[in-house]
């Protein structure tokens, strides 16, 4: 199982990570240590881009979660994009996407 993590730096403070391939228990750790130090950088905007991802298991939206809790705790403004139709049923059955949603709101920022 491969994947492809492309970090890139869009602006000041202003990153996106996107991913290509398949986010499970095996590959989920390198998303891991792709994703989260960039949460941390007080006052970023970070944009996780799953376009490009045909699957993701409950690893990965546990290093998601983990990005979330991470970027709140550090006033990073966090956003996932990009999702397909089954990636995006994934995260409004496990409730992720409410998750996202709130935390956007909460800092004033619902357009994702």
């Amino acid at each position: 199982m491969n994947i492809s993590i492309e970090r890139e730096v869009k602006g000041d403070n202003l990153y996106l990570v996107a991913v290509e391939g398949e986010i499970d228990v095996f590959t989920a750790p390198e998303l891991k240590k792709g994703l989260l130090p960039l949460t941390e950088i007080h006052g970023g905007n970070l944009t996780l881009d799953l376009n490009a991802t045909k699957y993701m298991d409950s690893t990965a939206l546990g290093v998601i979660v983990a990005a979330l809790k991470s970027a709140s705790k550090h006033q990073c403004r966090f956003s996932v994009t990009g999702m397909t139709p089954r990636i995006k049923r994934l995260f409004e059955i496990t409730g992720l996407s409410d998750l996202l949603n709130r935390a956007q709101t909460s800092e004033g920022n619902a357009d994702d």
